[in-house]
């Protein structure tokens, strides 16, 4: 049914809007999710037009299912305030003031959204900035489980920082052509982890609680008060298990909540239904169920629109009840081998309503701040030591051994962690650092470093940088000495927490299995991929004293590295890791961005692996060092292949 909605022509109408009958009706759900300020279908990195992101290529399928229904209702699921040079730029250049509309809530507003719910990166420019924007809207924003101060004894006793959920009184046509209202609650939900995300600007003023136990306290009130449809926005996405305390990923446990009726997902950046979740107990990707409840989560940055279609029928005490469903998450481009291919245009009515602050971010974005003496690019950062993972670092070092001269850890030895971010994944084989030789402007440095996080330094021992790499060193699968070919990369470890330690040399040993898993529980204890550490040259001292300049995310206990937490950060600085970045870039007036080769491979005889990578880092392949690479053809959805003898 839903490829007929996606697919017909205009005047076709979904089926459910021809079938319903006297009673029964047809209710259209649409939810965006993961904006991340993507209002413009714009790269402002690459700085050029793109076909693959916008909201404004969404608002054309928004509009197409809106005329294939009966009755429609929009929603948005969180992080639509941070991810891209647009929203830097409100927030550190312009601000907002009063009577002030935020670019993507001016957009959001031209479409007519219902409600709406906060995701985890609406608190990245604190409590203050976010409170300012949420007044733009024109529709309502709901979270149940954001507590102003502290947690209640129970859920339905938390003062809450907003609505916990809006019933939506919608009047809707019936196939009789009556029309009669029926109440839509819409439920809100965040990862309890803003609270180590973005402590800095949280810390003594809100707290999170547990999605599902605030979904159990919550959404019985919402029956009580005569809710006939109830609609969780979760911003959390979908893993398997039982439900654990504070998880995360929690859409899948929330689902079993009685009273829950559909739910949006959102923040893995992923689509359901879709493969990605395949196998997991208790969920239906054919049917876009979990728990045989109707879910949809709508990919990012405008990319997939995620539709529940509902048709739903008096139950017999003059409400509605849900009758039949079904699913779907229609893109805005598809993929033809390394090509992707626009299906829909840009509604002009967004377009027009970001014109001015479209304009602006460009003029932002191409300031110049200096020069580089040789290209930054990331292809290779997770196979080898990469100049845009270095320039971070040298960075990070400068800053910190400036902050920390003449107090009491002085003379201790700085060394910098870094991760790259643009390293393709889910982001695709353009979502990559590639900057030219010559000048370089603020989008370059947005592009170097995409979050805006503020610089930590932890004091640690040598022993704590060597599990620090060893969870690092989780990111490459275990490889058998003597075999060719093997997949070097494991694809369920993120990038941005691959980090390179600089002040420090190692090899990694890919024979041994890694220490930690993909989420940073320790799995083999006697496992130790880091040999040969040094430090000047010399064996590292397991305990001697660092100091390591990260950022908020890493020393707030993010990426659960083993030891890294609050308890050993000695220096938490006012500036973001950018504008650090920025800074060391005027000062050095020029920089050289060279890695220099202080992490290998340990050589196996008669072994090697492959990776993928952008077909764009061909040009860069022979500049790479500490490890000789070859092509080795094409990779899956447009990725090149390369291989690497160890």
């Amino acid at each position: 049914m839903g490829g007929l909605a996606a697919s017909g022509a205009a005047t076709l109408m979904h089926p459910y809007s021809v079938l319903a009958s006297e009673n029964k009706a047809h209710l259209r759900l649409m939810e965006t999710t993961d904006l991340h300020v993507h209002v413009m279908p714009y790269d402002y990195y690459s700085d050029r037009p793109v076909d693959t992101a916008g909201l404004a290529r969404t608002a054309s399928i928004i509009n197409r299912i809106r005329s294939k229904a009966t009755n429609t209702m929009l929603v948005d699921n969180g992080d639509f305030l941070q991810g891209n040079p647009m929203g830097d730029y409100i927030a550190y250049e312009r601000g907002m003031h009063d009577g002030d509309v935020h670019p993507v809530i001016k957009g959001m507003n031209v479409l007519g959204f219902d409600a709406a719910t906060l995701g985890n990166h609406e608190f990245n420019y604190g409590l203050d900035f976010m409170a300012k924007v949420l007044n733009g809207a024109n529709f309502p924003f709901v979270c149940a489980n954001l507590v102003k101060g502290q947690l209640g004894s129970n859920g339905r006793k938390d003062s809450l920082f907003l609505k916990p959920y809006v019933i939506v009184e919608k009047q809707i046509k019936d196939g009789s052509g009556k029309v009669s209202p029926i109440k839509v609650g819409f439920i809100g939900f965040v990862p309890p982890q803003i609270m180590n995300w973005d402590a800095r600007h949280l810390t003594g003023k809100v707290n999170a609680r547990d999605i599902v136990d605030a979904a159990k306290a919550w959404v019985p009130v919402m029956k009580e008060e005569g809710c006939d449809i109830v609609v969780a926005l979760s911003h959390s996405g979908i893993t398997g298990g039982n439900h654990v305390e504070g998880m995360e990923n929690a859409s899948l446990q929330l689902a079993a909540v009685d009273g829950i009726d559909a739910l949006f997902t959102g923040h893995q950046h992923l689509v359901f239904p879709g493969p990605a979740f395949a196998g997991i107990e208790g969920v239906d990707v054919a049917k876009g169920t979990l728990h045989g409840k109707p879910a949809a989560m709508g990919g990012f940055w405008g990319s997939n629109l995620g539709v529940i279609d509902l048709m739903v029928e008096r139950d017999g005490n003059n409400g509605w009840k849900i009758a039949s469903f079904s699913t779907e998450v229609p893109a805005i481009y598809k993929k033809d081998g390394r090509k992707k291919i626009p299906l829909v245009e840009s509604d002009l009515k967004v377009e027009a309503a970001v014109a001015e602050d479209h304009k602006a971010t460009l003029a932002y974005i191409r300031r110049p701040v200096g020069e580089t003496s040789a290209p930054l690019y990331s292809y290779f950062a997770l196979v080898a030591d990469d100049p845009s993972v270095q320039i971070v670092s040298k960075a990070q070092t400068w800053y910190i051994k400036d902050m920390l001269k003449g107090g009491e850890y002085a003379d201790l030895p700085v060394l910098s962690a870094a991760a790259p971010f643009k390293a393709g994944g889910r982001g695709g084989p353009d979502y990559y650092t590639d900057v030219a030789k010559g000048a370089i402007a603020i989008k370059n440095v947005a592009d170097l470093y995409l979050y805006p996080n503020t610089v930590r330094a932890v004091k640690i021992k040598g022993k704590d940088v060597k599990e620090w790499l060893e969870r690092s060193a989780g990111i490459f699968n275990q490889v058998k000495p003597g075999v060719a070919d093997q997949p070097l990369i494991n694809n369920k470890f993120p990038s941005y927490n691959f980090d390179v330690m600089d002040g420090v040399s190692y090899d990694i040993d890919l024979s041994q299995p890694s220490k930690f898993d993909p989420k940073g529980e320790l799995i083999n204890k006697d496992a130790n991929r880091i040999v040969n550490l040094q430090f000047e040259g010399k064996p590292i001292d397991p305990e001697q004293d660092f100091i390591v300049a990260t950022n908020n995310y890493r020393a707030g206990g993010g990426g659960k590295f083993p030891g890294i937490n609050s308890d050993v950060v000695v220096y938490v600085a006012p500036d973001t890791n950018r504008d650090v970045i920025v800074r060391y870039i005027v000062e050095q007036g020029t920089i050289n961005p060279s890695a220099d080769a202080n992490w290998h491979f340990k050589k196996l005889a008669n072994t090697s692996v492959l990776f993928e990578t952008g077909p764009a880092g061909k040009k860069y392949m022979k500049d790479v060092k500490g490890v000789d690479i070859e092509e080795a053809g094409d990779g899956k959805d447009g990725f090149a292949a390369y291989r690497i003898a160890l």
